[in-house]
């Protein structure tokens, strides 16, 4: 018996092993797949629940919300959304406008718009912020998209919040 035949299998089923990890991507898959987590992590930033937020986040991430220094990583993401939760009058609303996939099928970027309510901490006054954001995904070796990157950019400076807008008139 010839070792050389069996060395040929040996390598033809170590090739197919990595085919079938490196398998190839469903770029509509992944893009309803980013999607649906921009729509989870929505319902969770309404939901005010900090530990969700963040769990849309790899470990070492990177959130840059306005006016706050970049947190890096998953502790500094949790902090820095627990004090914005804090805010009673803090409320988000936002709306992926494009999903890009790389051709590699193992990131994305999502552009989209967003309204922010808060209270301006000098004045204690309700204000909105209109802005757009960028968000950068990876796909994580489970398959699962988390973000990687994540910005916010106000179109213009807060405006005051019309009283019947602010969560004090709505209840």
């Amino acid at each position: 018996m010839r070792k050389f035949p069996i060395s040929i299998c040996a390598l033809l089923v170590l090739l197919s092993l990595a085919a079938c990890k490196e398998k190839a991507s469903d770029p509509a898959a992944d893009e309803q797949a980013i999607r649906d987590n921009e729509a989870s992590a929505l319902k969770d930033w309404q939901a005010k629940d900090a530990d969700k937020i963040t769990s849309h986040y790899a470990p070492d991430a990177v959130l840059m919300i306005t006016n706050l220094p970049a947190a890096k990583g998953s502790d500094a993401i949790k902090s820095d959304v627990s004090a914005t939760l804090k805010d009673p009058h803090m409320s988000l609303t936002y709306s992926p406008t494009v999903v890009v996939l790389a051709k590699g099928g193992d990131m994305a970027y999502v552009q989209g718009v967003y309204t922010m309510t808060f209270t301006e901490p000098r004045t204690g006054s309700t204000l909105i912020e209109k802005g757009k954001y960028l968000t950068v995904y990876k796909k994580q070796d489970d398959g699962t998209w988390k973000i990687v990157e994540d910005i916010d950019n106000a179109d213009a400076p807060a405006t005051t919040a019309p009283a019947s807008e602010t969560p004090a008139a709505k209840s």
